[in-house]
């Protein structure tokens, strides 16, 4: 669940506290209308600022309508037409996309180029094997023969053709799965109809990937980060206008055999969950972009591990980022730590370059 700072620093156990990434600070006060709703597999929130009720209702209404809209067409295992494309590249068939889909498909490989093929949507069975592709998972290992046939197939966003509205795929081992930048691009999306709507101050929290659209009032939006192996926040930081903040941590999906935990982020190098880091906390600055960029930056990060996290921060322009490792020390950028309030100074603190 969403909870504020302070109700999170007095819970000791919850399995919602523990599950998202930021803690969205109290919104207290008779300007501040919150609307709340399920999607993408998580607790939405949207909280507006400074309108009347009714016409804050409204949009956002819109907004978590126009949310599940997008969960169910992005959807990586129930029918959708994320399902749908992958079932023609099965069968080596050309299949028709609409625009918005077009644009997300043209991000990915934009993206996935961008991290070096560590941000992989093309690889969705191999998630589907670690059993990521369902609402609850088993403690299971999947088959090493059957990993080592889909890396040795080699699929990428580099197969997926697109062709005007024609979309299909040179290699029938890719199997799209978007949930790396979703919620990312359904920030974006949220944000632009808010815009549009006259709509200058809200807050947009999907999960924990969070967009802040002005002020709260005098008070920037404050957000609270949540600590990966803890159920309170470890640190709050406020946000700026058309800043996005995102998080992938270890913490979210996963499950533990023999003392080892295994989550649903996915080397696609070696088919096994990435190992070495708990938790990837960025800010991207203010673009068209943030929220897909707050998105899919963490994911190379986390992925390719302390050493190479400040590379790829930057190749997506973003310089307030935090690394925390499998032991749990923390490393974070000057620019991020001139801005961070910590509710519980780390014990071991580096600087990220």
């Amino acid at each position: 669940m969403l909870l504020s700072v302070s109700t999170a620093l007095r819970q000791s156990r919850g399995l919602f506290a523990a599950a998202f990434l930021l803690l969205l600070t109290a919104c207290s006060g008779e300007q501040v209308y919150q609307q709340e709703s399920y999607v993408f597999g998580t607790r939405v929130q949207i909280s507006i600022y400074g309108l009347d009720d009714a016409v804050a209702a409204k949009h956002a209404g819109v907004v978590l309508a126009e949310l599940d809209r997008l969960h169910r067409k992005l959807h990586a295992w129930q029918p959708s037409e994320i399902t749908r494309l992958n079932a023609a590249f099965k069968q080596g068939e050309t299949v028709e996309a609409d625009i918005e889909l077009i644009a997300m498909l043209n991000a990915a490989q934009k993206y996935a180029r961008q991290s070096d093929q560590l941000f992989n949507p093309a690889v969705g069975a191999l998630v589907n094997v670690w059993g990521f592709h369902k609402d609850t998972f088993a403690a299971v290992t999947p088959d090493a023969n059957v990993i080592s046939a889909l890396l040795a197939a080699q699929p990428s966003m580099d197969n997926v053709l697109i062709d005007g509205a024609n979309v299909s795929s040179t290699n029938p081992a890719v199997e799209l799965d978007l949930g790396g930048f979703a919620k990312g691009w359904a920030l974006d999306h949220s944000a632009d109809y808010l815009r549009k709507q006259r709509v200058f101050n809200a807050l947009i929290n999907i999960g924990g990937n969070v967009l802040a659209l002005g002020k709260k009032g005098q008070e920037p939006w404050t957000v609270g980060i949540q600590h990966p192996r803890e159920p309170e926040a470890m640190a709050t930081l406020a946000l700026k206008d058309g800043e996005s903040i995102g998080t992938s941590g270890d913490y979210q999906r996963f499950f533990m055999l023999n003392g080892k935990r295994y989550s649903h982020l996915i080397d696609p190098r070696t088919g096994q969950p990435a190992q070495g880091v708990q938790a990837v906390t960025i800010v991207a600055p203010p673009s068209q972009n943030a929220g897909a960029i707050s998105d899919v930056a963490t994911k190379p990060m986390f992925i390719g591990g302390v050493n190479t996290s400040w590379v790829y921060a930057q190749r997506f322009g973003v310089n307030d980022a935090m690394v925390i490792n499998d032991a749990g020390a923390v490393f974070i950028s000057p620019s991020l730590q001139s801005r961070i309030k910590w509710l519980k100074k780390p014990a071991h603190l580096y600087r990220l370059r």
